[in-house]
């Protein structure tokens, strides 16, 4: 209804006709829109989440993450403290175990400390273990970072991680949750936060993990959105890094040794600017001067004005992503479209 109205004040303006006109939206959904008069408990919240000094931000407002809409099912919502604007900035996802290793621990360190250095933000989960060395290595390198939370902005958990919780926040980074205040740090939680994770991000980083897991979790739904997928290589008789193997084995994750092996695979580059962003820009080739088929062109016109993500691009174009991809792969090898992270496509 938010994409529909692009104001979700409106939705309470509509009638049931209106309503269900959208699609999605049945008679039950319609009526419990139409009937609602709980105003005062949106103002309870409202006013609880000033006091604890935090914001929301809505699938509608300029500062939602581009990357986190493009999941299959973004969070309508979430409660932020910190920086909202460094949501948005190119990042990865480090996770990994609670129960680390002394391997897994300098790792966390190595890899975290080299992408900060690279001015990408680490996105993590602020759970105990490879999660907190991430975002403590990361404030460490003076870099960016994001905590996505398992409960109620109001509720941390764990509760030792308070204080990093506060240094993210005074660093410029931000903790964020879509879970209301006051909900409880539920194991059943964690699985459903960690599409925020892997959402945000422009790939996946698992540094230790055995076979089953929360990192396992985020890898899967990782490949899920398109988002690319790292894992460190373990000793074969090591337990914490069985997990890290098996996607590397199944070819679900590409082995890396270097953050190299990581830079090749993300639409950013080695060339810093006086800031050190290390967002590379590409020059675009003129399509127009190529000898290109209808549907061809159309894309090309569409990719002219910003790149889009595959799904997307299928609704505009008006084909099947099946069929799109056909034609997205043929633009590639002729050096017309370049593909990103998240299956995103954009003229070179």
């Amino acid at each position: 209804m938010i994409k529909h109205t692009n104001d979700p004040e409106k939705i309470f303006h509509l009638g049931k006709r209106e309503l269900r006109s959208v699609e999605g939206i049945g008679e039950a959904s319609a009526l419990s829109v139409l009937s609602f008069d709980d105003w005062d408990k949106v103002n309870d919240i409202l006013t609880h989440t000033v006091r604890n000094g935090s914001e929301i931000v809505t699938l509608a407002d300029p500062e939602y993450p581009d990357l986190l809409k493009q999941i299959y099912d973004p969070p309508i919502l979430f409660w932020i403290k910190g920086n909202a604007e460094i949501l948005k900035h190119p990042g990865v996802a480090v996770v990994g175990t609670r129960n680390t290793s002394p391997y897994g621990r300098k790792m966390a360190k190595k890899f975290t400390g080299n992408l900060a250095d690279k001015d990408l933000c680490i996105f993590s989960g602020l759970a105990s273990g490879i999660d907190s060395i991430a975002h403590r290595t990361a404030l460490e390198h003076n870099g960016k970072t994001v905590a996505v939370l398992g409960s109620g902005i109001d509720n941390l958990y764990p509760r030792e991680n308070a204080s990093l919780a506060n240094d993210i926040v005074k660093s410029g980074g931000a903790v964020i949750t879509e879970y209301p205040l006051g909900t409880k740090p539920d194991a059943g939680n964690f699985p459903v936060r960690n599409r925020i994770v892997s959402g945000m991000s422009l790939g996946v980083l698992v540094i230790e993990s055995g076979i089953k897991g929360g990192s396992m979790i985020t890898a899967d739904i990782g490949l899920d959105q398109n988002r690319e997928v790292f894992a460190l290589p373990h000793p074969v008789l090591s337990p914490s890094g069985t997990g890290c193997n098996y996607l590397i084995k199944r070819g679900a994750a590409k082995l890396v040794q270097t953050v190299d092996d990581i830079l090749e695979e993300l639409p950013v580059g080695n060339d810093s600017d006086r800031n050190g962003s290390i967002v590379q820009e590409k020059k675009k080739k003129d399509w127009r001067k190529e000898i290109l088929d209808e549907r061809a062109k159309k894309i090309c016109e569409i990719l002219e004005e910003k790149a889009h993500q595959v799904d997307d691009l299928s609704d505009k174009v008006g084909m099947d992503t099946s069929q799109l991809l056909v034609t997205l792969l043929q633009l590639e090898m002729e050096d017309i479209v370049s593909q990103k992270a998240g299956k995103i496509f954009e003229l070179k």
